[in-house]
């Protein structure tokens, strides 16, 4: 909708518009913010900003672009005095740094135009934005150069209709620079048949997963391609497998793309758990080369799962389930969440355990957190337990995910239980001779095939970071004999799985250090809170 209470502007829209791309930093405490490892080799951040690339790719061709990710590169005045617009967003752990960004664009006296997960979700915070482009871009972005064509100077743009994903236009990877990530992102899918009462994936995105085609995703994998770069490349999809049919054709069009190519790229994704019990899509993605797969456990009780509508579904126990992925070698990594109200005094060990028996060295482990417009939200607020209207990002330090700012609600248990039950997780699973004992356990299951062979550059760089990984691990007494064990034992019983031990070895370095933090954090938040 257009708002022209103000002068006409000029036409941003016709001329030789300059406009900023900005993707807002996240917390170096972040899980996913795994910086030690990325120094390693060299890199900066592990993923680039996809969602960025693909606004960036729905912007007029005439347009001249400049994209700062402030994860790798600090945003100078420079860039917004260059700039006749600046385009940011992301999600709710980037809220105070977007707030921040829009303060500063208006200082240089240039417009804001906002977007992402969490201005959808609670677009009244973000009402300093001179343009709020909500929703699937695909679908407003449109609405806004229409209106900006018209001379706009403020709007608000939301659309009830979803984007048709087989339109999708190819994401600018030419404004990024490669060597900056540890991995590239591509999308397959938007939308989740799933119905977790806590997600606000099914909100934002629909139940009803929509994909791209699988000529669409070869030209994907090919602009990447052709722009030079070659190895990771991570599938973000929510769940790769939420439509079965289509996953099998994308993932059989992909084989014989990289059959055909010589195996130029290698993958991760996230499944549900259900992945363990199909046959043609394990083997289709270990012919496609995918090493890596996130699945959402959430919690080891079924009691659990099933109050909460998530489905594990996987008619075998999570170990078996987790060992039969990695048998088509994929290493699993997952996600854990306490908190929710029908948890007991076993949740801690039942959760540890899980991870022990299954051998899960990537256990993103964090506490429940009301997501606006989520199920979990609307009956919380129905239950007068939600402790504020909206999510509020007060602390970068602190918040930082839902790692350590979950619990915004009125806990059935103790809120002082749980946060103990927690830290005693984190405290188990991250302690090095608990961690290094699952790398081996990972390494020795793990039926690596890796098809992607790296450069000669590549091998080099991958070389010198296992000495520097060795170095860091050997002067450290404590950590020493546990990371030489493990790296002797794969090289002498499973000399195939070595280069994800060392991976994961390298990992640990992340893990420990943050979960450290975590600790620090919400021991400090021991104060006990009415039970509902």
């Amino acid at each position: 909708m257009i708002d022209d209470t103000e002068a006409p502007a000029a036409n941003l829209h016709a001329g030789p518009t300059r406009c900023l791309l900005v993707h807002p930093k996240f917390s170096r405490h972040s899980f996913w913010n795994y910086g030690d490892v990325c120094r390693l080799v060299g890199a900066r951040y592990p993923a680039a900003p996809l969602g960025m690339l693909t606004v960036a790719a729905l912007l007029p061709r005439h347009w001249e672009l400049k994209l700062v990710d402030e994860n790798c590169t600090r945003l100078r005045d420079g860039d917004l005095d260059w700039a006749d617009l600046v385009l940011t967003g992301g999600m709710l752990p980037q809220q105070r740094a977007i707030l921040n960004l829009i303060e500063h664009v208006h200082a240089h006296g240039k417009a804001a135009v906002v977007g992402g997960p969490d201005p959808t979700s609670q677009p009244e915070k973000y009402a300093a934005a001179d343009f709020a482009v909500l929703g699937e871009g695909e679908v407003t972005v449109p609405l806004w150069l229409e209106d900006l064509r018209h001379g706009a100077r403020r709007g608000v743009y939301a659309a009830e209709a979803k984007a048709d994903m087989a339109r999708a236009a190819v994401p600018r990877y030419d404004l990024i620079n490669f060597g900056h990530y540890l991995h590239m992102g591509i999308q397959f899918s938007r939308g989740c048949p799933y119905d977790c009462e806590f997600c606000d994936v099914i909100e934002l995105f629909g139940r009803v997963p929509r994909t791209k085609t699988p000529a669409h995703i070869l030209a994907e994998l090919g602009r990447l391609y052709d722009l030079g770069y070659r190895g990771h490349v991570d599938f973000v999809d929510d769940n790769l497998i939420g439509n079965r049919k289509y996953a099998a054709e994308v993932l059989e069009a992909v084989r014989e793309w990289q059959r055909t190519f010589g195996y130029p790229f290698y993958f991760s994704t996230e499944a549900s758990l259900n992945l363990a019990r199909d046959e043609q899509l394990l083997e289709l993605m270990r012919d496609c080369d995918f090493r890596y797969v996130f699945i959402g456990i959430e919690s080891p009780e079924a009691a659990v799962c099933d109050k909460s509508a998530k489905k594990l579904a996987a008619n075998a126990t999570i170990a078996d389930a987790v060992r039969t992925i990695g048998s088509y070698g994929m290493v699993v990594n997952a996600g854990f969440i306490m908190g929710f109200d029908n948890e007991s005094a076993r949740t801690a060990a039942d959760s540890v355990a899980c991870i022990e028996d299954t051998g899960i060295c990537m256990a993103m482990v964090g506490t429940l957190y009301a997501l606006p417009n989520t199920r979990l939200t609307r009956r919380l607020r129905e239950e007068g337990r939600l402790l504020e209207e909206g999510s509020t990002i007060r602390d970068v330090e602190t918040d930082v995910d839902n790692t350590t700012a979950g619990l915004n609600f009125i806990t059935a248990r103790p809120r002082e239980a749980i946060l103990r039950d927690y830290v005693s997780v984190l405290s188990s699973i991250y302690r090095p001779r608990n961690y290094y004992r699952r790398v081996r356990r990972t390494g020795q299951l793990l039926r690596a095939q890796g098809r992607h062979k790296p450069s000669f550059r590549a091998s080099v760089k991958a070389g010198w970071a296992f000495v520097k990984l060795s170095f860091h691990a050997t002067v450290r007494p404590r950590l020493a004999p546990y990371y030489w064990r493990t790296i002797l034992n794969l090289l002498k019983l499973k000399p195939q799985g070595l280069v994800a031990t060392v991976n994961l070895a390298a990992m640990f370095i992340h893990f420990h250090k943050q979960s450290r933090f975590i600790i620090a954090n919400v021991s400090r938040r021991f104060v006990p809170a009415p039970a509902a």
